[in-house]
């Protein structure tokens, strides 16, 4: 569901308490906050966002270069590739840049009259969202600035024209022009914003990217392909099966879910203290989720926590829930009631409930006396560990959540011990 944007007054009420107010000309008169939020093909010197900090006030007027280099409005040696995993590795490293970035960015994507340059913005700010989210209080300002970019294509159009028609009238002498560039290369505008729009929601909530690693080239380009080819994180069920449909016509289990959860037994996470509540890794986890968008499993791989890591996070990450929303009440009601949370599962939507079925048929396994020696996770740690990624609830009440939470494991854990899932044995 879209939120209502915040107000275009509202921003400017925003803007005028936060942007560092620039200067131009020998008498340094102000510049007016819509020229500040305008592409600019000229160099700052000072940053965007009012701040204290000289390492930022230095960095912020060497990312601006940058942020033109990869739009294609300054020259440069390095390839855009680069140009991004440089910005985005400052942006990572240094919180302070996060939303000197994105002002930046919607300064660059406002009336520019170079389809091309402003196409290439979107995908940076794209790319920029799987690695970092802005702050909390720019938040809904970068929210409000994407949604009105939603179904766009037809407005951006018409406002080049008349940007550019507006220049010819001003430039009709011989004086040097920027190349307009009014072809619509690539994707449309609103293809990225409707990305970004998705991405902003889940980085602002997950939080980017973790470990100490810093990005790398192949993370860029992982995160820019992910703008046309969704990744098999983050995405729904349906999508995921639509995408493997071609590879695994089939299979009737996502690819993701059975590899993942074979690894983790293939290297004995079944005998493995703490599986799944030891967290593996976050820089091979990390690494392992790349290669696993591309549809492949290292062989190198042996610690069972890599795999196990990933796929709750696989689990977590899932668009909607495992079990869906509408469902949740019904769960949670039942939660002392085995027959009827079996009952639950049978009115699931037939894709989530195979998900489902093997979710529990594997946990299962690890539930066995036998293991549970061994791993120290029996039934009930089992169902603390997983329940949060196969429900989500929705309060905001803290007092609520903790309540529920019970409920949450309680209802998991009835699953476990009591839901028949030998048909499941075999499925792919």
């Amino acid at each position: 569901t879209l939120r209502k944007p915040i107000s275009q007054s509202s921003m400017a009420d925003w803007a005028s308490k936060n942007l560092n107010m620039h200067t131009q000309g020998i008498f340094r008169r102000r510049i007016s906050i819509s020229n500040m939020l305008s592409w600019n093909g000229g160099s700052i010197k000072k940053p965007m966002l009012i701040t204290s900090n000289r390492t930022i006030k230095k960095e912020a007027c060497e990312m601006f270069k940058l942020v033109q280099s990869y739009m294609g409005d300054r020259q440069t040696r390095m390839d855009r590739n680069h140009v991004a995993l440089v910005t985005v590795t400052k942006c990572w490293s240094m919180q302070g840049l996060r939303d000197e970035l994105y002002v930046q960015l919607i300064r660059q994507t406002t009336d520019n009259t170079c389809y091309r340059s402003l196409a290439w913005g979107w995908e940076l700010m794209a790319i920029s969202l799987a690695f970092f989210s802005p702050s909390p209080k720019f938040q809904s300002y970068l929210e409000g600035y994407i949604y009105r970019h939603l179904d766009s294509d037809e407005n951006i159009a018409q406002r080049i024209k008349e940007l550019v028609d507006l220049k010819n009238k001003k430039n009709s002498k011989s004086r040097k022009k920027r190349k307009q560039n009014t072809e619509e290369e690539g994707l449309p505008i609103s293809t990225y914003a409707k990305y970004c729009y998705r991405k902003l929601q889940k980085v602002a909530v997950t939080g980017g990217k973790k470990g100490l690693r810093k990005p790398t080239v192949e993370e860029i380009v992982h995160a820019r392909n992910a703008i046309v080819t969704p990744s098999l994180f983050g995405s729904s069920l349906e999508e995921i099966m639509l995408r493997q449909q071609d590879m695994y016509p089939g299979n009737k289990l996502p690819w993701v879910q059975t590899q993942l959860s074979q690894q983790v037994l293939a290297l004995g996470g079944e005998q493995t203290e703490g599986i799944f509540r030891i967290p593996g890794d976050i820089d091979e986890v990390n690494a392992l989720k790349l290669q696993v968008d591309q549809w492949r499993i290292p062989s190198s791989l042996s610690d069972p926590n890599i795999p196990a890591s990933l796929l709750k996070l696989w689990y977590r990450e899932l668009e909607e829930p495992v079990i869906p929303q509408q469902f949740y009440t019904e769960c949670i009601s039942n939660y002392e009631n085995p027959d009827a949370a079996v009952a639950v599962v049978q009115l699931l939507p037939e894709l989530n409930r195979l998900v489902l079925c093997y979710l529990i048929h594997f946990l299962q396994i690890f539930a066995q006396p036998s293991n549970v020696g061994r791993t120290k996770m029996d039934v009930n740690n089992l169902a603390m560990v997983m329940a949060p990624n196969c429900l989500r609830c929705q309060s905001d009440d803290p007092r609520v959540i903790f309540e529920n939470t019970r409920k949450e494991m309680s209802f998991l854990r009835m699953l476990i011990v009591h839901l028949d899932t030998g048909f499941i044995k075999g499925l792919v």
